[in-house]
């Protein structure tokens, strides 16, 4: 497709990602440009300090728990905040409900996409698929190798769906409950999923970042691929090599605790290959280009089937502890099946490592985090609405002096949006909007700032816990970004090395 505005240059992209963040971009500068006058730059940061100091008060003194909900009350208090700041320079009350309404219709496909994997996992641990893949894990992985091949499995997965919130929903949990067996830390496993599924998404074709970045910045899309292995490439490399000596020198437990981990599995629950064949077709379905949420829901269909042709006795162990009743009639596998999908869902089991991991949430368990979501996108929406979010990064491009100052400065654009609007489309759309005409005037090409805006508005997204990359993570693997942040090495790698070559001026190219 094809528009032309006049602050716009060429946007021409068939991806169902780049229509969705133009959209937005048009409606945020229309939004800024109703307002009455130009906010300072002081007042536009106001609502930014706030919102650090406020977060880092709370999770100082709700810890671990911060995300149950005190976090998402900060959210809307900054909302707040920016609302009142933003009626001082004239903005209408209709202008921020446009932005806030905007920003949560965006995210609803997103938070659909979570209740699908509370349904996915209720589903697969009651079919046996998560205890199946965990046994043949741990069967075919030692732990010496386990981290690295976390991250290889989920690079390939990743590349081929183009989807990294797809794999961690699907591989992506099966890992995490095979490296906890081992022994390792589930931050540290987590850490291993997300390096893995970021690199596959960011450097797959079919991800919609990916064709997204290219054309904001005027370049095409395997061009944009090419240059982009000149940093995703050592980022990777250096992970794999951290992830390889964490798990040579980790915590992995002996292979007679993993025999008894197994042998524990396979007497409460049957495990058979047929089960396999459950993730191998919604994966399949993904990559075939089938709606995430259709892939899923199949998936999820099917696991219950399975639940009840395989684990007819472990349902009938769940219903009478659940509901208790003397008989077992189909009435009670309904409701049982059901309940996996949406309610609490726990497998009991003797070794306390197994007896976390036999557990889930369901839809319902997603709750928190779509609070969460809705939220940050709240105060996102009054933060663009209000205009405080041009001024601010108008003074990111000003403060872009010489080539690496203008790649810097937009590696720390990109991740200041995905902190503060909390959402990783607007993260690259808005930057690639502001530096495209810099990078041209400077005779550089449009390739330098679409790896720019990957290395950072792509990967630093699911390091913040509020962002809605991050919320998910949360949601899906159990596990906060701010633990795993640490050991999302390429996540974090990838902007460095990006900066780095830019310092040294290492394969810059010009137009």
């Amino acid at each position: 497709m094809s528009r032309d505005f006049p602050w716009f240059l060429s946007f021409e992209c068939c991806d169902p990602g780049c229509v969705k963040a133009f959209k937005r971009c048009v409606l945020m500068r229309t939004l800024s440009s109703m307002n009455a006058k130009k906010p300072s730059l002081l007042l536009s940061f106001l609502p930014v300090i706030f919102l650090i100091i406020a977060l880092a008060v709370n999770v100082r003194i709700f810890g671990d728990s911060s995300l149950d909900g005190s976090n998402q009350l900060i959210l809307f208090a900054a909302a707040g905040v920016t609302a009142g700041l933003a009626a001082l320079t004239g903005v209408k009350a209709q202008t921020l409900w446009d932005g806030i309404q905007n920003n949560i219709q965006d995210s609803s496909k997103a938070i659909l996409i979570l209740l699908m994997v509370g349904a996915l996992a209720g589903s697969w641990l009651i079919s046996g698929i998560i205890p199946t893949l965990i046994v043949y894990g741990l069967d075919l992985l030692s732990p010496s190798i386990f981290l690295p091949a976390t991250v290889v499995v989920c690079a390939i997965v990743s590349l081929a769906t183009g989807s990294s919130w797809a794999t961690t929903a699907t591989v992506g949990i099966a890992l995490m409950g095979v490296g906890q067996s081992m022994g390792f830390s589930a931050a540290m496993v987590a850490g291993a999923v997300i390096s893995g599924a970021y690199f596959g998404d960011k450097m797959s074709p079919f991800s919609d970042t990916t064709n997204l970045s290219p054309a904001m910045a005027g370049t095409d899309l395997m061009t944009h691929i090419r240059y982009m292995t000149l940093t995703s490439g050592p980022a990777i490399v250096l992970t794999l090599i951290a992830f390889t000596f964490l798990g040579m020198n980790g915590s992995g437990g002996s292979l007679g605790d993993l025999d008894l981990l197994t042998q524990e599995l396979s007497t409460r629950i049957t495990i058979s290959p047929w089960l396999m064949l459950i993730p191998a077709l919604s994966i399949g379905l993904i990559v075939y280009k089938v709606d995430a949420i259709v892939a899923m829901g199949i998936g999820t269909l099917a696991g219950l089937v399975a639940a009840y042709i395989f684990q007819y006795d472990l349902l009938m162990d769940l219903t009478l502890d659940r509901l208790g009743v003397d008989a077992f009639n189909w009435t009670h596998i309904y409701q049982q099946l059901f309940i996996s999908t949406y309610g609490d869902t726990h497998i009991a089991m003797s070794n306390p490592l197994l007896n976390d991991l036999m557990e889930s949430g369901g839809m319902s368990g997603m709750l928190g985090t779509i609070w969460l979501i809705i939220c940050a996108m709240t105060f996102g929406g009054t933060l663009a609405a209000s205009g405080f979010l041009e001024v601010i990064t108008e003074l990111f491009l000003r403060m872009a002096h010489g080539t690496a100052g203008l790649i810097i400065a937009t590696l720390v654009t990109c991740g200041f949006f995905n902190a503060t609007a909390a959402d990783q489309y607007l993260a690259i759309v808005v930057p690639g909007r502001m530096f495209r005409k810099a990078y041209e005037d400077r005779g550089l090409a449009p390739e330098n700032l679409s790896r720019a805006l990957e290395d950072s508005g792509t990967v630093t997204s699911v390091l913040v816990p509020w962002n809605t990359c991050g919320a998910y993570q949360y949601a899906t693997l159990q596990v906060s970004a701010a633990d795993y942040a640490i050991y999302a090495f390429f996540n974090w790698l990838s902007p460095i090395i990006n900066a780095t070559w830019a310092l040294i001026g290492f394969r810059i190219r010009k137009a």
